[in-house]
């Protein structure tokens, strides 16, 4: 029988010749197993995915694997449920869904696309976003409404794009699915197509948001530009086709889970201590609901359970964020779905497993002892008027919230390597640092105390110390990065952008000093390359990762450096050579020349300890265009792509090791699908955000 099967393989494909063909009795499986051999009319189907999900569980739950070059799988460690089970891959349309219960073999047959059409509807939202006809360098300067429709704001075409993936459109929701890149009944097919996006951008929540930032491109050419987009897809014009994964992306296993609801959205979560990842081993997953809902959500993994723990902000007067619906929209009406105070942004765990959060606990106007005429230390330096967001902390043990008021504004927050534990804040558009030190809030219980923060200054006399001869600059940090060695850095969004570095000293408020450095642009010792940082990260040895909006990912090596890194010279554009720029793999848009992709990366960061197995200090980025993780290994990429649902876009992501001994099965990678409409991507209204598990094999058949 193993015989006459091998023969019907080998006669079903020339191009693998007569040679003995793979057979599902070949693979080792075990009682939590599903395998086998994965086969189309073209024979074995190397480098596609096999989905296998059910319901049978307290909240629904996959598993996805890739094939071999043989066309073989293993989805390994399922728990006990039946599965519905297909396969998907590039070439190919969806397989005919084939019901199984762990412990069995399982061949498969894959479905070759009828044409080039329906293969291209399973290419990630990059794809097809590259056929975008961005605006051409001759149309900038912008003139406004009466000359070319670019706003005179747009000085280059450079800045048209980095606003469009790091200030609008990319930094909420992917561009390029197929609820972008169509024009449904409901809003307005019958219009003209620049009517028809005019109503699009209108709906829902964000509406109000949409309409403003269009006017920052320049409405009239922004409506232009999509239409055309979406009027040249309507009449059959594809992308091109994005290659399967190949060597160790073959090795991938991710593991999903639903959780929130359908009318939430996450911004991020977090799976242990960002310094000591055994911590929290195989406990649950926290997430930040941050303007949708007032709770955080929760997932226990092993239980395969999800759960909320409802939040309520301190002051009842603590204004609930989101705006009014403009117009109707075709998910959920003109239904205002997201109803948060507290606004919970971004979660990070300390090495005693509790739960700090940037969120609002009272309404933006600060205390008086954080403005002018206050003595604590940092307001006499750096009086704050009013703070948007402030912070919080869950225990689990107490299952208790404590709620901290801060002067600073917080946005995302990470935890020095110091005695104190502290908690290093950045404020979303504030020309400053914040932080908590922990263990005297922990000792004292002292909000005011236990509190700090300092403005960035220069040290433009390059003496080594803070005086009046410095300069205090206005860059506003959108990330906080602690480095191993004790200093901070932070990227500043913009065109071009910049990163800067803060040496905390012995007394921060005092003693502080920053660094700034330019992204190269066009800077008179460097060729165009990149602009626009958004998140970024630092690695063991002080390099910094960062995601920039020209579809690069970055590393900064300041030791790199062949000038001073201080004095009056030191301004920003002072270390060029520091700078190396990676292009990440997608295409570029079509009439864009510059070096780069349509890639937007929301954020990047580094596994410093390998949690997922390609070596510590790994580099990733978030791949919100390309459904993926891009992690950059040994300077090649290594893409982690989500086939299903189609849709991945993350804000975040951390690595936990379960356990240290347990070879693959006791690390990965963990995230969530962190885009504000979740109903966008292909399971349509009802899609929850998703929890999801990286891992990351020796083999594509390793159990």
């Amino acid at each position: 029988m193993r015989l006459t099967f091998a023969l019907l393989l080998c006669a079903a494909s020339l191009l693998n010749g007569c040679a003995r063909q793979p057979d599902a009795d070949d693979i080792a499986i075990d009682g939590d197993d599903i395998g086998g051999v994965v086969t189309s009319a073209n024979g074995p189907e190397a480098g596609v995915w096999v989905i296998a999900e059910t319901r049978d569980l307290p909240t629904p739950f996959a598993k996805i694997v890739v094939t071999d070059d043989q066309g073989r799988y293993v989805v390994p460690d399922l728990p006990t449920a039946l599965y519905r089970v297909w396969v998907r891959g590039y070439g190919l349309v969806d397989s005919p869904v084939v019901q199984a219960k762990p412990g069995r073999a399982l061949a498969l047959t894959a479905v070759v696309a009828p044409d080039a059409r329906a293969a291209a509807q399973y290419y990630p939202a990059g794809y097809w976003a590259s056929l975008l006809r961005i605006p051409d360098k001759t149309e900038f300067p912008g003139t406004g409404p009466q000359g070319n429709g670019v706003a005179p704001g747009m000085k280059d075409q450079g800045q048209w794009l980095a606003w469009m993936k790091n200030g609008s459109c990319y930094t909420c929701h992917q561009f390029g699915n197929k609820a972008t890149r169509e024009i449904p009944n409901e809003l307005g097919a019958l219009l003209p197509s620049t009517d028809a996006w005019v109503r699009r951008i209108q709906s829902g929540q964000a509406g109000a948001d949409m309409v403003r930032e269009l006017g920052l491109f320049g409405a009239p050419r922004a409506l232009a530009m999509f239409a055309d987009w979406t009027d040249r897809i309507a009449k059959g014009e594809l992308p091109p086709a994005p290659p399967r994964p190949q060597g160790l992306e073959r090795n991938v296993v991710i593991t999903q889970w639903h959780w929130a609801d359908e009318k939430t959205y996450l911004h991020d979560q977090v799976s242990t201590d960002r310094r000591r990842p055994t911590i929290n081993a195989n406990g649950p997953i926290y997430g930040a609901p941050e303007l949708s809902a007032d709770y955080i959500p929760v997932l226990d993994p092993v239980r395969h359970t999800p759960s909320k723990i409802p939040v309520t902000a301190r002051d009842p007067h603590t204004p609930i964020a989101p705006g009014k619906v403009l117009q109707p929209s075709r998910y959920w009406s003109d239904e205002a779905i997201w109803t948060s105070r507290m606004d919970i942004h971004n979660p990070m765990i300390d090495g005693q497993g509790r739960v700090w959060l940037t969120a609002r606990v009272r309404p933006p106007e600060n205390p008086a002892w954080c403005r002018t005429g206050s003595s604590h230390p940092s307001a006499r330096r750096f009086p704050i008027e009013s703070a948007v967001r402030h912070a919080a902390m869950y225990d689990p043990k107490t299952k208790q919230l404590t709620q901290i008021s801060t002067c600073f504004d917080t946005h995302h927050l990470m935890f020095a390597e110091d005695a104190n534990n502290t908690l290093w804040f950045n404020g979303y558009g504030s020309p400053y640092f914040g932080w908590i030190d922990t263990k005297v809030f922990d000792e004292t219980k002292d909000e005011v105390k236990a509190q700090g923060w300092t403005a960035l200054v220069l040290d433009t006399n390059g003496n080594g110390r803070r005086d009046e001869q410095d300069t205090r600059i206005a860059d506003a940090p959108y990330t906080v990065n602690p480095a191993p060695e004790g200093s901070v850095w932070g990227s500043v969004l913009g065109f071009p952008g910049a990163i800067v570095r803060l040496v905390p000293g012995p007394n921060p408020t005092e003693t502080a000093l920053a660094e700034r450095y330019e992204v190269p642009w066009q800077t008179p010792d460097a060729p165009i390359q990149g602009y626009s940082p958004r998140g970024m990260d630092v690695d063991r040895n002080g390099v910094a990762w960062v995601a920039l909006g020209s579809g690069h990912l970055a590393s900064f090596d300041r030791r790199k450096c062949r000038g001073p890194l201080n004095g009056p010279k030191a301004t920003g554009r002072h270390c060029p050579e520091g700078w190396t720029l990676y292009p990440q793999p997608l295409p570029q848009f079509q009439n864009v020349k510059d070096n780069g992709s349509v890639e937007g990366s929301y954020f990047a960061w580094v596994d410093q300890f390998d949690a997922l197995g390609l070596g510590p200090n790994t580099p990733i980025a978030t791949g919100n265009q390309s459904d993926a993780f891009l992690a950059l290994h040994e300077g090649r990429w290594v893409v982690l792509r989500v086939p299903y649902p189609m849709g991945f876009y993350t804000k975040w992501l951390d690595g936990r090791i379960d356990d240290p001994n347990g070879g693959w099965k006791g690390r990965g990678l963990w995230s969530t699908v962190s885009s504000r409409t979740p109903f966008h991507m292909e399971t349509g209204k009802g899609t929850p955000p998703i929890a999801m598990h990286f891992q990351l094999r020796p083999d594509p058949l390793a159990k």
